[in-house]
């Protein structure tokens, strides 16, 4: 079956109708993340159909939580997930991949290019030093992540680069709630609010998956001592 027709299946089974330029673009995205993943590890998801649902659709349904018109982190952002279904479904998003791996940070740059995603760039760096940087912290409206860490870790990594009033998006599977309660104390140190939990349902494979988006809204600056390095950070999550 052609990636498009994967694609718009992916998509349509979970109530998602992206445009044919749309879903060009994602089936594209979708073929270059497959091959480089033969030479870099990018996704353990090799099938495509498995990956058009469990990456792209699983990312697509995470979209109503980001607001409009948001300057957007996505952290470890790996090979493009969420970052370019991101771009390519919501062009009022301005999206920044981070990436700590240079061979994966110049794959989202020329996936990227050839795309023409002129709202999506990629950066070479560790969040927890970059975080110290002034032209990084609190400087975004909208922070992403995915398949990183915990969510006691992640949120760490994450909030210094929320200014107030953004918001933080963890894209998490069944345990979601697990690690939410592991983490609120840690929030809230933080400077974010009340963290929210929603339940989603993905569509398309044999057996319904349990997935969950958990958001945080950023309530007050993030203390400068944050974030740690990340053995500190590993060994004694706040």
């Amino acid at each position: 079956m052609p990636y498009s027709a994967l694609v718009s299946f992916a998509l349509e089974e979970n109530g998602l109708f992206p445009s044919k330029e749309q879903v060009a673009r994602l089936s594209s995205y979708l073929s270059s993340l497959l091959l480089a993943n033969e030479k870099m590890n990018l996704t353990a998801l090799r099938d495509p159909l498995e990956s058009a649902v469990k990456n792209l659709a699983d990312c697509a349904l995470c979209l109503p939580f980001l607001p409009q018109g948001a300057a957007l982190l996505d952290v470890g952002s790996g090979g493009g997930l969420p970052a370019f279904p991101f771009a390519i479904l919501r062009e009022d998003l301005s999206i920044l991949a981070l990436d700590s791996t240079q061979k994966k940070v110049t794959f989202l740059e020329e996936t990227a290019a050839r795309l023409e995603l002129k709202n999506l760039s990629a950066h070479c760096g560790r969040a927890e030093e970059l975080a110290h940087d002034p032209s990084f912290r609190e400087r975004f409206t909208a922070v992403s992540a995915r398949a990183v860490a915990r969510l006691p870790i992640l949120a760490e990594l994450c909030l210094p680069f929320l200014s107030p009033g953004g918001v933080f998006l963890a894209m998490k599977g069944k345990l979601a709630e697990e690690e939410l309660a592991e983490a609120k104390k840690g929030i809230a140190l933080l400077g974010g609010g009340e963290p929210q939990l929603h339940p989603l349902v993905l569509r398309g494979l044999p057996e319904p998956q349990e997935r969950a988006a958990v958001t945080v809204k950023k309530l007050s600056r993030t203390p400068a001592r944050y974030p740690r390095s990340f053995a500190k950070i590993k060994q004694k999550p706040l």
